[in-house]
């Protein structure tokens, strides 16, 4: 896994894993900011490799009525504005075909939702802009079957893929992680961990996903002693009033907390190795 490939990363000589990290969706740009500014503090002193993420829409809701963005264009524009303000690479999800090359036009790795990983047409467009691509393993997938979704990365043409878990469906309304996928997973791509979708409790009777945010640090230290390349988590200042995912976001004032101990942990896994 080459991170120095990807615009405007750093510390990709420091050994340590890299962080997806952001708010769930878009709202604004002074929210995008906000959180921004935090997370490359924190990621610098640290020196973790740093991807700002955020979703500029949101097509897979419950609800009608559920937030879904500000406008396609708005939203990745704010992106940009991220990535120029405080030179870190950026990541977003897409959906439909056209999103691909719209997106590669503002970002540098394009995620493809875990609903969506089977889609090969989405996926091979994604993979034909010449971006990471981040691949979220469905909830209905086995680790094995990811090669398939990896493979036709590379058959495309591009060799930038990566694997991100968010846990497998357990019953109607819980994600578990079945931590005996990652180093499978690892024999493919570089392995992400997704900790705070992994703690999502979904298809809840309000429409609306809950969570068990209380375990994201368990999540997230066990995800570095199983070994995985990176760390996916969604953070905010103020997850009760985020507009989407704030039943199981990390709130931004425990971020460095966490972060220091896995680094830690992270230094202790190196030495075992």
């Amino acid at each position: 896994m080459d991170l120095s490939l990807i615009p405007q990363i750093k510390h990709t000589d420091s050994n340590n894993f890299f962080l997806l990290s952001g708010p769930c969706a878009i709202e604004g740009e002074e929210m995008a900011l906000r959180i921004a500014e935090k997370i490359v503090s924190v990621t610098d002193a640290l020196k973790i490799p740093y991807v700002f993420k955020g979703s500029f829409k949101k097509a897979n809701r419950s609800r009608v009525d559920s937030f879904t963005g500000i406008g396609d264009e708005k939203a990745l524009k704010i992106l940009r504005k991220v990535s120029e303000t405080f030179h870190v690479p950026t990541i977003t999800d897409i959906h439909e075909i056209s999103d691909a090359e719209m997106a590669a036009e503002y970002v540098d790795v394009l995620q493809i939702p875990a609903f969506l990983v089977r889609q090969t047409d989405l996926v091979v467009a994604a993979a034909k802009t010449g971006k990471v691509v981040n691949l979220k393993k469905g909830q209905f997938m086995s680790p094995e079957s990811m090669k398939h979704a990896v493979t036709k990365v590379i058959d495309s043409g591009n060799e930038q893929v990566w694997i991100t878990d968010r846990g497998t469906m357990f019953g109607y309304q819980d994600m578990v992680v079945d931590f005996r996928g990652i180093p499978t997973m690892k024999e493919y791509a570089p392995v992400v961990l997704d900790v705070t979708h992994s703690l999502q409790q979904p298809n809840q009777a309000s429409g609306v996903t809950g969570g068990r945010p209380e375990l994201i640090n368990t999540m997230a230290r066990a995800g570095i002693a199983a070994g995985v390349d990176g760390i996916f988590m969604e953070t905010h200042f103020d997850p009760a009033n985020a507009k989407s995912d704030g039943a199981n976001m990390l709130h931004l004032d425990h971020l460095e907390r966490l972060l220091t101990n896995l680094t830690a942990i992270r230094k202790t896994v190196n030495g075992l190795q």
